[in-house]
């Protein structure tokens, strides 16, 4: 006979994290989009101006992409039904990773499961623990993350400092292993550019492999949104380039290009590659009628820097801090609204919310204590009257919080 003893929760510890969260005044909730990514969105049964989407170019609901993602269902199936290594490398999975290379003007591309696993898997990959990173000290999780799997020697430069990024590497340039320096082409929070030039230079002058995370970049900067290494004309002098298909692309992934040498060994040696599943065929589909997209439909890159300008202009007449003074600069459509106090961030974006705006709050640890902001995002698909809108009321409640004098 089995008796039931009451047994203590082991995970009730983390009840005492989210009390903390609650008390600072930076815990929050899912918000539930209802319908489609758009400028206009329906969260929580509520109407607003989305001022937070990653969703740069409006491909979300193109309907090139939508008959691309159905005809694909129709004739191919809803799943690939294994791994890349295994059953699950389908005929479109390898167009898809062609026409990037193409794009990108490079020998080959890998595509990976998410932005995420690219960065990690490719850093821990070609990296062991007798090598070293030199790495911004604003680079994307998936960047830290990738740099502890491998077990190298993380060396963190302040930011954008090519000064202090060639000390670091100079400290080490005599001792075994190999380096790299990595660099975000967008950084993510503050809307700045990474120096790719000068890295690049850096790369060369030390032989260390120069990687790039052009997430934010992809289909924002460059010719038809090639990225950082077209924007800065760079081809052929960045070893590793990681893009993202989830967030101008409209889908799901990322991907990494370089050299057909570092594909190969990628396909046998990065870990989310080798045990995930590779994409449903109709990702695949939608990702190659996006870039389809983007090489004839330039004029939404226009769309998206014309109301990106005008958009920092109007936030800046308003009062708001839009970065600069103690934080980076932005120079493309990702424009913080810098508020400093967590518990006040987290505020404004509720408030905003309940007068038609989402503006997403950010808070520590996803930037730092005391530089806790809006982040706002532009797309191409806004209209003038939304951001009018948007801004009114901007301008509005920040004044009612403080925050705007």
């Amino acid at each position: 006979m089995s008796t039931t003893a009451t047994r203590t929760d082991p995970l009730s510890y983390l009840g005492g994290v989210i009390d903390d969260l609650k008390q600072r005044g930076t815990h929050f909730r899912l918000r539930v989009l209802e319908g489609e990514q758009a400028p206009e969105s329906t969260f929580d049964g509520r109407r607003v101006i989305n001022i937070a989407s990653n969703n740069y170019l409006g491909l979300t609901t193109h309907p090139r992409l939508r008959e691309a993602a159905l005809k694909a269902i129709r004739d191919i199936g809803v799943g690939s039904g294994a791994v890349r290594t295994v059953t699950g490398t389908m005929k479109i999975h390898m167009e898809l990773e062609e026409k990037i290379a193409r794009f990108k003007n490079v020998e080959a591309c890998v595509v990976f499961q998410s932005g995420f696993a690219a960065n990690a898997g490719t850093v821990s990959a070609i990296l062991g623990k007798d090598d070293f990173i030199i790495s911004d000290e604003l680079n994307h999780a998936s960047i830290i993350d990738g740099a502890r799997l491998s077990r190298a020697r993380i060396l963190v430069f302040r930011h954008k400092d090519i000064a202090h990024a060639e000390e670091q590497l100079a400290s080490v340039q005599h001792q075994p292993g190999h380096k790299l320096i990595i660099t975000d082409g967008v950084f993510s929070m503050d809307g700045d550019i990474g120096p790719l030039p000068q890295l690049c230079s850096l790369a060369e002058k030390y032989g260390a492999i120069m990687m790039v995370d052009d997430a934010h970049a992809s289909g924002v900067l460059g010719r038809n949104g090639r990225g950082t290494v077209d924007h800065f004309d760079v081809h052929g002098r960045v070893d590793v380039q990681v893009g993202t298909l989830s967030k101008a692309i409209g889908a799901l992934g990322g991907y990494v290009c370089g050299t057909r040498q570092l594909i190969d060994f990628l396909y046998h040696r990065a870990r989310p590659f080798l045990f995930s599943t590779s994409h449903p065929p109709s990702v695949a589909a939608t990702c190659i009628a996006a870039l389809e997209v983007l090489e004839r439909e330039p004029e939404r890159i226009d769309r998206l820097w014309e109301n990106t300008r005008f958009f920092k202009k109007e936030l800046g007449n308003l009062g708001c801090n839009i970065g600069g003074r103690n934080t980076p600069a932005s120079e493309t459509p990702i424009t913080p609204v810098i508020v400093g106090d967590g518990r006040l961030a987290m505020e404004f974006s509720r408030a905003l919310f309940n007068e038609g705006v989402l503006a997403t709050g950010i808070a520590f640890p996803t930037v730092a204590e005391g530089k806790a902001r809006l982040r706002t995002i532009m797309t191409a698909t806004h209209t003038r009257a939304e951001l009018e809108q948007a801004l009114e009321v901007l301008g509005r409640v920040g004044k009612k919080l403080g925050i705007i004098s």
